[in-house]
């Protein structure tokens, strides 16, 4: 089953994939290709190249560098992008605090932060999870406090995703411990990572790389004028964004590249003289992920064309679920047709372990976080059966 695109939209389509296969260049899409580290410099050249076209942002309001894409076309340019091995818009910029700021931040924010965040002249992180705050996030407990014109902020928040490179933290705080519902006392502030009183910590994940850390704060000073929206809606704010977050983390367009590789991984993969796409039992599980990646697709653009004034539709948490679930099936299925050679990951340059199999387990650890992040698969059960299926 293939989707059928109108001409013009075919069109569209042709347009997204020339743009990104011949204006990206050529090395960091190789990069992107072959599942190695994307540097920081990677992403910025990058979306520089995107932005300056207008293709970092086309989900942002026009005035704000946005295009009057219809969701079909968003999600035909995010998909086009992945299969084109082209790294994405930062999230923590493109698809978090932006839409945040140009929802919910008054005029002076949406000019000082707004630019830069689309260009990526700020690198933004995420100061949400705390060690006690992870899925149950209203728990959070980091306070700030009002002294003057300012915030004081003390705490810490982890697993802050490639923190080390950020210059700004949009970050959620307590501002009313007595609040009736824990929900109704979170703020949202943000500030320079190079405050006095903050530290960062970097933590070592299961793949041997240092991707998240930990961010310590001892009496930060915040202005007053960082706070984003109103005082103690917080909440409604983390919502905005998380559901945000979550449909882009679908990533159908990066799965079905997954998938290719592996179908070509299995073609040259021989197993008792004959290659291993041929083994039933593995095209049968390369089948099974192509059905599911099918639906999920079409559960997106269900997702994209329901999504009302920007805001996330409900069933973004299914996309979130089942997204992950593709995400780290394809990785499953790459480390077993890599077979024995899948321990190779740390074996000398120059071996006869082809690069595909050396990265296969690293990076299917590495995947084991897409069903924590954005809000647990756990709790996007819960979310599910409250607000789509009623129970």
């Amino acid at each position: 089953m293939r989707l059928q695109l109108s001409p013009e939209l075919e069109a569209f389509r042709e347009e997204m994939r020339t743009f990104f296969t011949t204006q990206i260049p050529q090395d960091i899409r190789d990069t992107v290709a072959a599942r190695r580290h994307v540097s920081k410099e990677h992403y910025v050249r990058t979306q520089r190249i995107l932005n300056a076209a207008g293709l970092a942002v086309p989900h942002w309001p026009v005035e704000w560098g946005g295009r009057d894409w219809t969701p079909l076309q968003r999600h035909i340019w995010r998909e086009e992008m992945q299969l084109a091995n082209v790294p994405e818009p930062l999230a923590f910029n493109a698809s978090m605090i932006g839409p945040v700021l140009a929802a919910f931040g008054n005029q002076e924010q949406k000019e000082r932060f707004l630019a830069k965040t689309a260009n990526l002249d700020i690198w933004w992180c995420q100061g949400f999870s705390e060690p006690d705050a992870g899925s149950d996030l209203a728990s959070l407990r980091t306070p700030a406090v009002r002294d003057g014109d300012d915030w004081v902020v003390n705490g810490q928040k982890t697993w802050t995703t490639l923190g080390q490179h950020a210059d700004w933290i949009f970050c959620l705080v307590r501002t009313d411990p007595t609040a009736e519902k824990r929900q109704r006392g979170i703020s949202l502030l943000v500030f320079p990572m190079d405050s006095p009183g903050v530290t960062l910590r970097p933590i070592e994940l299961l793949d041997g790389s240092f991707e998240v850390n930990e961010v310590f704060f001892e009496d930060v000073r915040v202005p007053a004028e960082n706070l984003i929206g109103e005082e103690n809606r917080g909440w409604d704010y983390a919502k905005f964004l998380l559901g945000n977050e979550r449909v882009g983390i679908a990533r159908v367009g990066a799965t079905k590249r997954l998938l290719a590789q592996a179908k070509e991984y299995a073609r040259a993969t021989t197993v008792d003289g004959r290659p291993l796409a041929e083994d039933p039992r593995m095209a049968g599980r390369i089948a099974e992920v192509e059905n599911e990646l099918l639906a999920l697709e079409l559960t997106a653009l269900r997702v994209v064309a329901n999504s009302a004034d920007g805001r996330p539709h409900p069933a973004s948490s299914v996309l979130k679920l089942r997204g992950s679930e593709l995400q780290q099936a394809a990785t499953e299925l790459i480390v077993d047709i890599a077979g024995p050679l899948s321990v190779a990951s740390y074996a000398e340059e120059g071996s006869d372990v082809p690069d595909w199999a050396r990265v296969a387990t690293p990076e299917y650890l590495n995947y084991r976080k897409v069903s924590i992040y954005g809000g647990s698969n756990e709790v996007q059960r819960t979310i599910i059966a409250g607000t789509i299926l009623g129970l």
